[in-house]
């Protein structure tokens, strides 16, 4: 029997671990021993409490979708390699997941505090969309109870609205890609066709079924969004990260769409209120000009009654420079040429002169002119 090389003793070992019925394994363990090196590999042991096995994994830091330390319970989806470099059989993890509610919740409040101190809750960053939206993305499972308590209560209390509905798992492996890829989506619309807001929605639960919305991938898409996202995830009680990062958080899918659109018996009563206040305006309005008119009516009967008594000052004025008043005292006019005469001196002997009398008027001829 001829020798092979090392290299070629793993390869074969390698292309016999690829021939297995199924390529990608699901191996659930206890964490230990976790490290990051140069910022880029990362590798753990995985260990069997029962049975004293461990299992040593490898994976890039591009791949941990999830905040992972030593003690915690995970679930590994990869497939077994055996490195050449080193000669030793090594899981090749292509996604890790916590599991189990302690687990759960020290990556949860571990990816909070990282969040937190990127300024991803920061209200200031908080946005409003329209009080009267006209189009809403709603993220939910068609098959959930929280699609129906949405568009029910969206419907009772203003209805009329376009729902672009994105069909997603809310729990479930393939959770976390759909619902990033549904805001994606939304956000790739040319901004006429953009919903005004992005409803993210699913029933209540434990820290397992909650877990895509708890991921990072998706708590960053809806930070990401340039729409808008209310999120409302099952009862009060509830609270995933991607409500700390939604810009308006809503208790239940009811309580969501209450907080999208309006009540149109509140806003027939603030029209009604608005119409009473806009009335009393007006009313005051006339009153007001009313007044002004009154007093302006009153200024101008004092004003014309002064023009008249000095017009008739004027009239009489005039009267008493009449020339007929003149003339019926028993004087006349004389005009030459029709100018009249006031000086003696200008006429001459032989020139035909008229005379005008308060009443009548005769034509004479100058005989006769004294200095």
């Amino acid at each position: 029997m001829s020798a092979i090389s090392v290299s070629a003793y793993l390869d074969l070992i390698n292309d016999n671990l690829r021939s297995l019925p199924s390529t990608q394994l699901v191996v659930e363990g206890e964490v230990s021993d976790f490290r990051i090196a140069q910022g880029k590999w990362v590798s753990f042991d995985l260990k069997d409490e029962k049975e004293q096995a461990v299992l040593k994994c490898f994976m890039t830091v591009w791949q941990l979708k999830a905040e992972v330390e030593s003690g915690m319970r995970v679930q590994v989806v990869g497939y077994p390699k055996v490195y050449e470099r080193f000669g030793t059989f090594k899981m090749n993890v292509q996604h890790v997941q916590p599991v189990g509610e302690g687990a759960l919740a020290r990556a949860y409040q571990m990816l909070k505090k990282q969040l937190e101190q990127e300024g991803l809750f920061d209200p200031a960053r908080k946005r409003a969309f329209p009080r009267f939206v006209q189009r809403i993305g709603l993220v939910t499972s068609r098959d959930a109870a929280a699609y129906g308590d949405f568009l029910q209560i969206l419907n009772n209390r203003w209805g009329g609205v376009q729902v672009l509905h994105a069909h997603v798992h809310v729990q479930g492996q393939h959770a976390t890609q759909e619902i990033t890829d549904a805001f994606a989506r939304f956000n790739a619309l040319a901004e006429a066709d953009r919903p005004d807001v992005i409803v993210l929605t699913r029933g209540g639960g434990g820290l397992e079924d909650l877990h895509a919305f708890n991921d990072e991938q998706v708590v960053r898409a809806v930070y990401g969004s340039k729409i808008p996202v209310v999120v409302a995830v099952g009862h009060e009680r509830d609270e995933s990260l991607a409500d700390f990062v939604a810009d308006v958080r809503a208790s239940t899918p009811s309580n969501a769409a209450e907080r999208v659109v309006p009540s149109r018996s509140d806003v027939l009563y603030e029209i009604e209120m608005m119409q009473q206040h806009i009335e009393r305006q007006i009313d005051e309005q006339v009153r007001g000009y009313q007044h002004s008119i009154e007093q302006a009516a009153s200024m101008m009967s004092g004003v014309l009654d002064r023009h008249k008594q000095r017009l008739e000052g004027m009239v009489q004025l005039l009267h008493s420079f009449d020339p007929r008043r003149v003339l019926a005292r028993g004087y006349s006019l004389v005009r030459l040429g029709g100018e009249i005469v006031k000086d003696g001196s200008t006429l001459e002997p032989g020139a035909q002169i008229d005379v005008q009398f308060a009443s009548g008027s005769a034509q004479a001829d100058v005989t006769h002119v004294s200095p």
